[in-house]
C-alpha cells in the first residue's frame, strides 16, 4: 500500500483520489466510483472497462456533477446503487440525472438513468458510454445487434479504425474467455462505437447520440430522458466463484527475456518561444540531460515572429545533437510565400535546423464525423513549398496534433522523409487509473501506423500528460487548483512520480515500433523537466520525470531487447547493451502498489542468483545485469 508515501510526492497534489467501493453479485465485481462502474469482472476477467453515464460541454469538457443522497447496499449475492447527480452549465442552466445500479448472482447488471432539467441544458453529448478493453479483445470476434433488430457477426477492429466500426448499436455481444459470454444492451437511444485507441485511450468506446447529428444540443426543459444499460453474462461452466478467503497476496511479477530487439530512439525536448528564454537560462540542466534532439516549435497563429529564431539560433550553437523546426503553417496566404517568409527569418538569425516538420495550422484542429474538412491547401503543394524554401532539409510531416488526426487525414508520404504525431492520455478522461491505461493502446497505435506507412523513419512528440493543444474544443481547460481534470494545460502528475513513470512507461511500449526519434517533455513550462516560480518544489528543482528522460537519452542509440512481464498492467521492463559497457534492466512500475519481482533467466550483477527486488510505488529502476 502507498498510505505510508505523501500523496503530493507520487501525484504532484496533496488530493489523492478516493478509493472505488467494490460491489459484487456472485462472481461478477465492479468498482464504483465517481457515480459510474469501473472495472467490471467476472470470475477475475474483464468484462468491461466501464460503464459511466457522462454529460459533456460545448468544448467536449466532461462535468464533474455533484452526487446527492447516494446509498450503496451490498448484499452476500447482490448489490444496488441509487443516486442523484447535479451538472450546473453556462447561465445558471442544470441537469439532475437519477440514477439506479443493481445486480444479483446469476441476473443481469442493470445500470439506468433518468436526465431533467427545468432550465433547458446545452451539452456535446448526455448519456451512457461503455466501454470495452483492447488487449485480448482486439481483432476477435463479435456480433452487434442494430436498431432494427439485423444482428451482424464481425470482428473488434484490430488495426485502428480511423471512423466508427459499428453504427445504429442496439447490443453488442464478445467472448469474455473461451467460455463465459457478455451481451450489453443499450436501451433509450441510438448508440454507436468509436475506436478509442485513436485518442491512446484503451478502450473501444459505445457512446450514445450519433456524431453525425449537431452538437452541441439542447436538453428540453421537462423533458426527461430516458436511458439504461442491461449487461448478461453467459457461463457455459456455471462453476463456483473463488472464494475471497483464497485470492491471497498477489502473485511476484516474473520478467524474462523475450525475443524483439532493436535500437533505442533518440530523445527530444520541445522548446517553444514562450520558453526560449528560460531555456538559455537553464542550459546546465540541458546539458545534463543531453537530449540528441531539439524540437522547436513555430507558429504564427500564436503570435510568433522573427525573433523567435534569434532565441533559437543560440539554444542550437549550445547544443551538439540535431534539431528540427516544426511549423504550423497559416495558410492565409499560398505555401510558397509563407515558407519562404519563414526562411528569410531563420537566414537572417544564423538558425539553420536539420530537419524542418511542416503542417497546416488548420489540420491540428479534429473534424469529426459528418463535419466538413475545414478549408486548406493541397498537403503536397505544402510539402513542395517546404522543399523549395528549405534545400537540403529532412522534411517532416504528419500531425502536430495527435493520432487521431493523422489517422482520419492520412498524408501523402511520397515527399517526406519521416512521419510524425504527437499523443495526449487526458483526452476523455484523467483519473490516474485511465491515464497510466493509455499505455496499453500506444502499441496498437504505432503498428496502425506502420500499417498505413511502411518503413517510413517515424517520430512521436511531443506527448505528455498535460494538454498543449485541443483538437476538439476552442481551448485547453485551465487547472488552477491542479486537480485531474481532462484537456487541462497542466496536470500535477507531470510534477511528481507518476509522471516519471509514465514516461517509460511510454518509451518502454513504444520501442518495437523502431522510432527515430520520441520527445516526452520540455525543459521547462508545464510541459517541463525542471519546475519553475511560485511552483510548490524549489524554482530550478528537478522534476522525478528528468530522471526518466535523462535516462532514456543517456541509453539512446544502444540496443534494447524486449522483455515479458507476466503482468504488463504492472510492471513493464526492457534490457539495453552498448559496446564495451555491461547490460541494463530498466523497470517502471505503473501503479501505486509496491510490486514484488522476479527474474527469470536474468541475474543482477550486485545480488545473488535468483533474488528477486521490490518496486515501490510508480518507481522507475535501472539496474546492471551480468552477462
Amino acid at each position: 500500500m502507498t498510505a505510508d508515501i505523501d500523496p503530493f510526492l507520487l501525484y504532484g497534489t496533496k488530493a489523492a483520489e478516493a478509493p472505488p467501493v467494490r460491489l459484487t453479485a456472485g462472481k461478477l465485481a465492479a468498482d464504483f466510483k465517481d457515480g459510474n462502474l469501473r472495472t467490471i469482472r467476472y470470475d477475475g476477467a474483464e468484462v468491461l472497462r466501464a460503464v459511466s453515464y457522462l454529460v459533456r460541454d460545448r468544448d467536449w469538457g466532461t462535468y464533474a456533477p455533484v452526487i446527492e443522497d447516494l446509498r450503496i447496499e451490498q448484499e452476500p449475492d447482490a448489490f444496488s446503487v441509487s443516486y442523484l447527480a447535479r451538472c450546473i452549465g453556462p447561465g445558471d442552466t442544470e441537469l439532475a440525472i437519477k440514477v439506479r445500479i443493481a445486480a444479483k448472482t446469476d441476473e443481469p447488471l442493470i445500470f439506468e438513468a433518468e436526465a431533467h432539467s427545468h432550465t433547458g441544458f446545452e451539452t456535446n453529448r448526455c448519456g451512457f458510454c461503455i466501454l470495452h478493453p483492447i488487449v485480448g479483445v482486439a481483432g476477435m470476434p463479435v456480433s452487434v445487434e442494430h436498431v432494427d433488430g439485423v444482428r451482424e457477426n464481425t470482428h473488434f477492429p484490430d488495426l485502428i479504425e480511423p471512423w466508427q466500426p459499428f453504427k445504429d448499436m442496439r447490443a453488442i455481444t464478445h467472448s469474455v474467455t473461451p467460455s463465459v459470454t457478455a451481451e450489453c444492451r443499450m436501451e433509450g437511444d441510438t448508440f454507436e462505437m468509436e475506436d478509442q485507441r485513436n485518442w491512446s485511450d484503451a478502450s473501444y468506446k459505445t457512446y450514445v447520440r450519433p456524431l453525425a447529428l449537431p452538437w452541441p444540443y439542447q436538453i428540453v426543459p421537462d423533458t426527461p430522458q430516458q436511458q439504461r444499460v442491461v449487461l448478461t453474462i453467459g457461463d457455459m461452466r456455471r462453476a463456483p466463484a473463488t472464494p475471497r478467503s483464497a485470492i491471497g497476496e498477489p502473485a511476484p511479477v516474473t520478467i524474462s527475456l523475450g525475443t524483439k530487439s532493436g535500437m533505442m530512439p533518440a530523445i527530444g525536448i520541445v522548446i517553444t518561444p514562450e520558453e526560449a528564454s528560460t531555456t538559455l537560462a537553464a542550459r546546465d540542466k540541458l546539458a545534463d540531460i543531453a537530449p540528441q534532439e531539439l524540437l522547436f516549435h513555430f507558429d504564427p497563429n500564436a503570435g510568433h515572429t522573427a525573433d523567435a529564431f534569434n532565441s533559437f539560433a543560440e539554444i542550437v550553437r549550445l547544443h551538439a545533437g540535431g534539431s528540427t523546426l516544426e511549423i504550423a503553417l497559416p495558410c492565409n496566404q499560398p505555401p510558397i510565400v509563407e515558407t519562404l517568409e519563414i526562411a528569410r527569418w531563420m537566414q537572417l538569425a544564423g538558425f539553420n535546423p536539420d530537419a524542418i516538420v511542416i503542417s497546416p495550422s488548420v489540420d491540428r484542429q479534429s473534424t469529426p464525423p459528418g463535419s466538413k474538412w475545414p478549408e486548406c491547401p493541397p498537403l503536397e503543394d505544402v510539402y513542395s513549398a517546404a522543399h523549395a524554401a528549405f534545400p537540403g532539409m529532412r522534411l517532416g510531416g504528419g500531425m502536430l496534433s495527435y493520432f487521431t488526426e493523422l489517422n482520419r487525414k492520412r498524408v501523402p508520404p511520397e515527399q517526406l522523409d519521416f512521419m510524425t504525431h504527437c499523443t495526449n492520455p487526458i483526452v476523455h478522461a484523467a483519473d490516474d487509473l485511465s491515464v497510466m491505461q493509455t499505455l496499453e493502446a500506444l502499441p496498437f497505435i504505432t503498428r496502425s501506423v506502420r500499417a498505413i506507412y511502411g518503413n517510413k523513419p517515424y517520430r512521436i512528440g511531443p506527448s505528455t500528460i498535460p494538454m498543449r493543444q485541443n483538437p476538439y474544443g476552442s481551448r485547453t481547460m485551465d487547472n488552477p487548483g491542479s486537480e485531474r481534470i481532462a484537456m487541462a494545460k497542466t496536470d500535477p502528475r507531470h510534477n511528481a512520480r507518476f509522471g516519471e513513470a509514465f514516461a517509460f512507461g511510454y518509451a518502454a511500449r513504444v520501442l518495437d515500433a523502431g522510432l527515430e526519434c520520441l520527445t516526452l517533455s520540455a525543459l521547462t513550462g508545464p510541459f517541463g523537466l525542471i519546475a519553475g516560480e511560485n511552483e510548490p518544489c524549489a524554482a530550478g528543482a528537478y522534476r522525478p520525470l528528468f530522471n526518466s528522460v535523462a535516462t532514456l537519452a543517456r541509453v539512446a542509440g544502444s540496443r534494447w531487447r524486449e522483455c515479458l512481464s507476466s503482468d504488463p498492467g504492472s510492471v513493464l521492463s526492457f534490457v539495453t547493451a552498448r559496446t564495451g559497457r555491461q547490460r541494463q534492466l530498466h523497470l517502471v512500475n505503473v501503479t501505486a502498489t509496491p510490486c514484488r519481482i522476479e527474474l527469470q533467466g536474468l541475474r543482477l550483477s550486485d545480488r545473488p542468483e535468483n533474488e528477486g527486488l521490490t518496486l515501490g510505488a510508480y518507481e522507475v529502476n535501472s539496474v546492471s545485469l551480468t552477462d
